[in-house]
């Protein structure tokens, strides 16, 4: 089918914004391209110390004929996502001597657990992780002796930050390889009711903690559609995974097998071959686009509304909310996953996943079919999904019914006829909101405004009973340059217990939300910031103001408010503790977070 006329306006716009810097971009990936391999380049010194550590392999190394992967490894056995990763050198070296290649694990990066600093100091260098992720991943690759990378990433920060460094390195082949999602544990609307009842005193601690160690419980992603899982459903949408690797569980054949043909696949993707594809080639305005739609569709993490252009910066891509605005007007929402729905990734998966859903976004012309891909040309390609026959990959058809229609819906019978995320203007700046999980009844919010600077003086608001009418709750200096920008996803159990008293209640603030954040209406990354000098700043305790996500407006109603002076708020107590000493250059440079808040791009 025929491109949506939409899909192709925003392509266009999306290439026509981005010409000069997609151009200076690519000039530069080509010239690297142009020096091929550098290991043979490398002094005998250099290959030696290069070489050193790897046993039966030196001999391939040193003659440079065969392909040499660099595995950048986001490992660490804290996350739960990441523990599998344990094991996946020793298997892809494997995989690679078999196919004729070598591999070196090139270098890790760190990779910090939002579920572990949730509400707590250590969150405010979540989204500064991203961009150390990225630096990290430069000075990996920087040895110069790779023809092609794997990334070993999946949760929030760990993948935006591969993808920037991948872009960067453009000239290399990349792919990504997940890990999986755990098993499904308690059901999600289960535990959050508990951490509903807790926050309202009905449970104790142990209640509360018998109900998160149930769902959080094992090996694997958590199971809900957070930014972990929306980072790999961007993976498949964008060509950068294997088609249906995202959601099969860890220690299984058919993960085994995948990441094998990973291995399989990097080798013959490099130049030394006939099908070379680096990442510049696949990550272009197309595959970009083609992202978003999937965001769109599956009712995404608002955290990728961050992502996503600091991403395509590095790519020579410029990306504007307007594009994920516009392209949410006319994608439908497919997916009812949690918070948006009562299933989780697994049952998703099983419903007939993004197999099912590239397929039928492909045929109602809201993808791009005509992109690279690492396994192929066409994004045909990921509407299939892989089998274990005999004990080898193959690849068939994917579904092309839902086999469960309250989890999964065609494109021409959705859940609704539009995306997950809504752009917000106004005199208080630009923010989204993620709608996909906020009940149409809930979406317009007209209330006076209590301000607060720190999420803690809403829990204590909250437990003082001080929240007795409808309010619009604003949350100010939480932004990038302000504390590094935390997710506030602590208030969404109190916020949601003044939605189910019949209260109307909304969230505005310059910070972030989770990528699981629920039912409240939440105005979030406003722009530009409180710290600095952003309208955010000029609120008072009192100010009727509208949020208002059918009209995509987010007005402050008082006639004097335009010429107000913008509070300077102290912001000394965010400069010292838990290592936030070591990221004052990060705040102190750092973009808007509509372009990104990026420090390395």
């Amino acid at each position: 089918m025929p491109a949506h006329a939409t899909l192709m306006k925003v392509t266009e716009r999306i290439a026509a914004r981005s010409r000069a810097s997609r151009g200076a971009y690519l000039d530069r990936v080509a010239r690297a391209a142009d020096e091929g391999p550098r290991r043979a380049h490398l002094s005998c010194g250099n290959q030696a110390h290069a070489y050193a550590a790897m046993g039966a392999d030196k001999a391939s190394l040193a003659e440079g004929r065969a392909a040499n992967i660099g595995i950048v490894t986001a490992y660490n056995d804290m996350l739960s996502a990441h523990q599998p990763y344990e094991t996946y050198p020793a298997r892809i070296r494997a995989a690679a001597r078999a196919a004729g290649g070598t591999a070196q694990v090139a270098g890790g990066v760190p990779a910090m657990c939002d579920g572990v600093t949730q509400g707590q100091p250590g969150m405010e260098l979540s989204l500064f992780s991203r961009d150390v992720i990225a630096l990290a991943t430069g000075v990996a690759l920087s040895h110069n002796t790779f023809d092609a990378a794997l990334y070993l990433g999946i949760c929030d920060k760990i993948v935006p930050g591969l993808v920037i460094a991948a872009a960067t390195f453009g000239h290399l082949p990349g792919i990504f390889v997940p890990a999986g999602p755990m098993p499904s544990g308690i059901p999600n609307d289960e535990k959050a009711k508990v951490r509903q009842q807790f926050a309202s005193g009905e449970v104790g601690r142990d209640k509360l903690m018998e109900a998160e160690m149930a769902s959080y419980h094992g090996p694997g992603t958590c199971t809900f559609y957070g930014t972990a899982n929306t980072n790999q459903m961007l993976m498949e949408f964008m060509g950068l995974h294997l088609p249906g690797a995202s959601f099969v569980n860890p220690n299984t054949p058919l993960r085994d097998a995948l990441t094998d043909e990973a291995v399989r696949q990097a080798i013959s993707i490099t130049a030394l071959g006939n099908d070379y594809r680096p990442v510049a080639q696949i990550l272009d305005e197309k595959a970009i686009a083609n992202g978003i739609v999937g965001l769109m569709a599956t009712g995404g993490s608002t955290n990728l509304v961050i992502h996503l252009p600091a991403m395509a910066r590095a790519a020579g891509i410029l990306l504007d909310i307007e594009d994920f605005n516009d392209l949410s007007e006319v994608v439908p929402l497919m997916a009812k996953v949690y918070p948006n729905g009562l299933a989780d990734v697994n049952h998703f998966h099983a419903a007939g996943g993004l197999a099912y859903m590239i397929g039928e976004l492909l045929d109602a012309g809201l993808l791009h079919e005509d992109v690279k891909t690492i396994r192929g040309d066409g994004l045909s390609l990921y509407a299939q999904e892989p089998k274990l026959k005999d004990g080898r990959l193959t690849y068939e058809d994917g579904p092309r019914e839902s086999l469960n229609d309250k989890i999964l819906r065609p494109a021409n019978d959705p859940f609704q006829p539009t995306g997950g995320l809504k752009e917000l203007r106004g005199n208080l700046g630009r923010a989204v909101m993620k709608v996909s999980a906020v009940k149409p009844e809930h979406r317009v919010v007209e209330a006076k405004a209590r301000i607060f600077h720190d999420q803690s003086e809403v829990k204590a608001a909250f437990q003082a009973g001080e929240f007795t009418e409808d309010t619009v709750v604003v949350v100010r200096f939480q932004g990038p340059a302000a504390n590094g920008m935390p997710e506030l996803h602590s208030l969404t159990p109190i916020l949601a217990v003044l939605l189910d008293r019949g209260l109307k209640v909304a969230l505005v603030t310059d910070g972030r939300m989770s990528g699981a954040s629920g039912k409240v209406p939440a105005a979030i990354h406003v722009s530009p910031e409180g710290a600095k000098g952003g309208a955010i700043a000029r609120l008072q305790d009192g100010d009727r103001v509208r949020v208002d996500a059918e009209a995509g407006t987010l007005e402050v109603l008082e006639t004097e408010f335009e010429t107000r002076a913008p509070v300077v708020a102290d912001l000394s107590a965010n400069g010292y503790g838990m290592g936030r000493e070591m990221f004052a250059l990060f705040r102190e440079n750092c973009g808007l977070a509509s372009e990104g808040a990026g420090v390395a791009v």
